[in-house]
């Protein structure tokens, strides 16, 4: 370091980021040579209410608090000082979905969340209005099925923001968001780095043709990009943070992004040709581009680097989710058996017995699907594990079809991406949970793309780094020094990678895999018809077949 940890923690020269991810709210304090010197988190889950995904407001506050607080007592247990003031600020969450507040800043429904997957007529037409992908858990799908759902609220709307850039509002008083996270609110202009406005023209005339009176330039966030400031931290947000009243107000913040936007800076991958897979609950690409995608697809969204830079991003609502509940089932026969072993170690067991299973998971097959997934046209979903008669049920092979399945729904948006549109990888990096087990998801991986896949030695603290690096990129960038010249000469100057290279007997076997994954989609499908969750009746008419991801 520059100088010692103490000193830069107590005289200000630190970054903190906080990331509000789907299973855990992480804080991290990062010091003038990008190192982290403390860490918090605490852990949350999503929940179903009324039939949709959400996250009550009470537990973004109580949640943020403990693992600022965590962070406090990790500061002083590993270097002595308090944890009083930090120089820059950061907040990521989650991308996309909706907030809607009235002129109050009260919420007008619960949060809904990215994982939703009721918007379906939403971003039909608006994908076929705007001559662009418009996925199902962008906001303006989330605003506009609401118009056409004829919701109460929507008259009342006086703001549109997502979780980080309602967070940030509340710490700053502003109403900003970046523009990797504003990029799934509303399709961006790569001409002028603001919303479109000839869609933004559009959308107006389709929500009066709904019955609906909406000026959405006017309830979106601003735009900004990365190195920007974004506002300060006010006394009120400092409460906020920390209610013991020892964080002082001050520092500044750069503009709030989403989790894939944070990926792309904790693993280098914000320059053409390089890309990313973050893997927790949901698990996604992010591929930045050389050039625009010759023609639309429904598989490959559309959105920014944090620097505003073109990035087509391959999403899938079901990540690592399944894992962590076969882990979990293992661990309680462990215990069952008298064996107590912690959940990292019952994970890195199953894992490596994946490394001696049949190469195309030996005739099993599985689907992940605990919410709906858009890229293979499921609304709802039903977790699922199947076999043949004659498949033989050994933990290896078993371990190897979970973890193929947690990868199999990106390996299909890849495709488009790789096959159909051309698109070239110099290199692709991986972050998030299902890569803790060092060399098992990450060698799948690589043969699930056909590329080489690298970790690093910063990934761990994952999009909670990455926003801490865009708060101290926004304090000390230099005049006309881009992100990636930030990230390639000061922050990843000494970082340490892994790389896997595609082995071809896992490529084969991955391949076979996908073939049988594609082609038992219909079994799915008529577990979501036939198998009811909660008072929900089941459908008898099966949805119509179509040929066409250890949790964070």
């Amino acid at each position: 370091m520059t100088m010692d940890a103490g000193t830069a923690i107590t005289s200000g020269r630190t970054a903190l980021g906080i990331e509000f991810g789907s299973t855990r709210i992480k804080a991290v304090l990062i010091g003038p040579d990008h190192a982290p010197l403390a860490v918090g988190s605490h852990d949350w889950e999503n929940q179903l209410v009324d039939r949709l995904w959400t996250y009550s407001l009470d537990a973004v506050w109580a949640g943020v608090q403990q693992a600022v607080s965590a962070l406090a007592e990790d500061v002083q247990r590993r270097h002595g000082v308090e944890l009083a003031e930090v120089g820059a600020l950061g907040v990521s969450a989650m991308m996309h979905g909706y907030l809607a507040l009235d002129a109050e800043g009260e919420l007008l429904t619960p949060f809904r969340t990215w994982r939703n997957t009721n918007t379906g007529r939403a971003a039909e037409r608006l994908s076929a209005e705007f001559g662009c992908n418009i996925p199902h858990r962008w906001s303006v799908a989330h605003v506009y099925q609401a118009i056409l759902d004829r919701e109460e609220h929507v008259g009342r709307i006086d703001h549109l923001t997502t979780l980080a850039g309602y967070v940030h509002w509340k710490l700053t008083g502003e109403k900003v968001l970046g523009v990797g996270d504003a990029s799934g609110m509303f399709p961006i202009d790569p001409a002028t780095g603001g919303y479109d406005a000839t869609m933004l023209a559009r959308f107006g005339q389709l929500a009066a043709e709904a019955g609906a009176e909406l000026d959405l330039a006017g309830l979106l966030p601003a735009v900004a990009v990365a190195g920007q400031p974004a506002g300060t931290l006010t006394d009120d947000g400092a409460r906020l943070l920390d209610p013991t009243g020892r964080l002082r107000p001050g520092a500044l913040l750069c503009p709030p992004e989403g989790d894939a936007g944070t990926g792309m800076v904790a693993t280098n991958s914000v320059a053409p040709r390089t890309g990313n897979v973050s893997a927790g609950t949901s698990i996604f690409a992010m591929v930045v581009l050389e050039q625009a995608l010759g023609s639309v697809h429904r598989e490959l969204d559309l959105v920014t680097t944090p620097a505003g830079d073109p990035v087509a991003m391959v999403h899938c609502n079901n990540g690592a989710s399944e894992l962590d509940a076969w882990a979990g089932l293992f661990g309680q026969f462990a215990r069952a058996l008298g064996v107590e072993a912690d959940s990292s170690r019952v994970f890195s067991a199953l894992f490596t017995a994946a490394l001696d299973g049949a190469g195309d998971g030996g005739g099993m097959l599985a689907y992940n699907y605990l919410s709906g997934e858009p890229i293979t046209e499921l609304e709802e979903g039903r977790p699922l594990f199947l076999r043949s008669p004659d498949s033989p049920l050994d933990l290896g092979s078993f371990m190897r079809t979970h973890l193929y399945s947690s990868l199999a729904t990106l390996r299909i948006g890849m495709d488009v991406l790789q096959k159909a549109e051309g698109v070239r990888l110099d290199r692709m990096f991986a972050h998030g949970g299902l890569f803790k087990t060092e060399g098992v998801a990450q060698r799948f991986l690589a043969a699930a793309i056909d590329t080489p896949v690298s970790v690093g030695d910063v990934a761990a603290e994952g999009g909670a780094w990455g926003i801490a690096v865009l708060a101290a990129f926004s304090a000390g960038r230099a005049p006309e020094q881009t992100l990636a010249d930030y990230l390639d000469g000061t922050v990843f100057t000494d970082a340490s990678l892994q790389t896997a290279d595609p082995d071809p007997a896992d490529v084969a076997g991955f391949d076979a895999f996908m073939e049988r994954y594609v082609a038992g989609l219909p079994v799915e499908r008529a577990a979501v018809a036939h198998v009811a969750v909660g008072d929900r009746p089941t459908d008898p008419t099966p949805t119509p077949a179509t040929t066409e991801e250890q949790p964070a």
